[in-house]
């Protein structure tokens, strides 16, 4: 298990080329389901773990990891399949997300793969578990189905969309209102986010499920002749999606000339120097960490200064 990751150190080669490393792993059954490697900092054996007085139900207790406290999340309990027995000789994943770091208890590790995002798909529409996936793909005949890790946390540790009143007061912002943004994300939990917090700001929102459909609606807006610049203020993408993403779609956009000056920020739970230096490598003109709303509305004001006069 101590080597599984050894791969992740290569990722920074699989940006802009749409591709990613999946880590597979097993829950309560035998279905396969996976995470983006770029989510994961180690697997190992559960340490020990200690129970704490009215925690989430889906909360199975907290680690002590080198001196830090984490909570160990039950992934398929979570996600509406029957609960984990941790012990000792359990696995559990250790990730970052939106900033915080935090378990989530496994059945087992498989592997770790490499694909091209054209092969991961939408989920198919259905209740269940299938409300907690963002994308499924197909290994060696076996479907595999990536999780929605985002909503299991929100439901967890519900996120404030709220925007300070502070940050609403500037009057900068107003010259946001009307104005037309696009929003990326595969997840449904990521786009109401960002839908209301944006909303706060008056502006008018379009929304894409992934970086293919974005950049067809982009392209759609160019043939009928509108100045794209004109009618976009800005572009929110998430960097992992399925069929196109987020780094990808930054890099179709700079390569089209009816597209290439559109404002646009790499929004993403992928965190940390990393995606700084991806951000320059693809052209994005922002980063942002998820879900910070004054932090987002600074990310729009920061935009909109470029519009004023020097």
């Amino acid at each position: 298990m101590a080597g599984i990751l050894d791969s992740v150190d290569q990722r920074t080669q699989l940006v802009g080329e749409n591709r990613l490393e999946i880590l597979m792993f097993r829950l309560a059954g035998r279905q396969l389901f996976a995470i983006n490697v770029f989510k994961v900092q180690e697997v190992l054996q559960m340490p020990k773990l200690t129970l704490m007085p009215q925690r989430h139900r889906f909360v199975c207790g907290v680690v002590n990891l080198r001196g830090q406290t984490l909570p160990v999340i039950d992934l398929s309990q979570a996600i509406g399949m029957r609960p984990l027995v941790p012990d000792e000789r359990s696995t559990i994943i250790v990730t970052e997300y939106n900033r915080s770091v935090q378990a989530f208890l496994v059945g087992s590790v498989d592997r770790i793969l490499n694909l091209n995002w054209e092969s991961i798909q939408p989920p198919p529409g259905g209740a269940g578990r299938q409300h907690y996936l963002t994308a499924i793909t197909k290994v060696d005949e076996q479907i595999v189905e990536v999780i929605d890790v985002e909503k299991v946390l929100a439901e967890i540790v519900p996120m404030s969309t709220k925007v300070s009143e502070e940050k609403l007061a500037d009057p900068l912002l107003e010259k946001a209102r009307g104005r037309e943004v696009l929003l990326v994300d595969d997840s449904s939990v990521a786009l109401s986010q960002l839908r209301d917090t944006l909303s706060q700001l008056g502006v008018r929102l379009h929304m894409a499920g992934d970086g293919l459909k974005a950049l067809n609606l982009l392209k759609k807006w160019a043939d009928t002749g509108e100045v794209m610049t004109d009618k976009l203020l800005m572009i929110f993408t998430d960097a992992e999606m399925p069929e196109m993403d987020g780094y990808r779609l930054t890099s179709e956009i700079r390569s089209d000339p009816r597209l290439k000056d559109l404002y646009v920020v790499l929004h993403t739970s992928l965190s940390g120097s990393f995606n700084e230096a991806m951000v320059k490598k693809v052209g994005c003109d922002n980063f942002l960490s998820k879900f910070q709303p004054d932090k987002l509305v600074d990310v729009v004001r920061q935009r909109l200064e470029l519009d004023e006069p020097r």
